[in-house]
């Protein structure tokens, strides 16, 4: 049962960002509000962030290469940072469908995105 838990993380931890990855080609709508307007090409940076999110889900799921795809995810996170900003600067409200209050773009930025950078961490040296 000790075992399981870490593995389960580790899976879960794969399959998130697979997903997510994959949400950006579905919905790319959803995404594009929150790139920064000073970003170019922000159709690209949606697409390149699905994409990368996606080949780190699947490392993270391969023993021999785990620590490189959590790895990449805790670079992924951290690139991600300006949108959080951004969303705050921008009021937590950037389109009709992605809309809440500040405090909710706060949270996700202090408290959310610490727990995934930790739990992308954690999941490094799980065999």
């Amino acid at each position: 049962m000790r075992k399981l838990i870490p593995i389960t993380a580790v899976y879960l931890l794969g399959l998130v960002y697979i997903l997510a990855g994959i949400n950006h080609f579905v919905n790319p709508d959803f995404y594009l509000p929150l790139i920064p307007d000073y970003f170019p090409n922000q159709t690209l940076f949606n697409y390149a962030s699905g994409a990368g999110e996606i080949l780190a889900g699947i490392t993270v799921l391969i023993p021999s290469t785990r620590k490189f795809g959590c790895n990449a995810i805790l670079f992924l996170l951290i690139a991600f940072l300006p949108a959080h900003i951004y969303f705050i600067q921008k009021g937590g409200c950037l389109s009709e469908s992605l809309c809440v209050p500040v405090w909710v773009a706060w949270v996700r930025l202090i408290v959310i995105h610490p727990i995934l950078l930790y739990w992308a961490y954690t999941c490094r040296t799980i065999k």
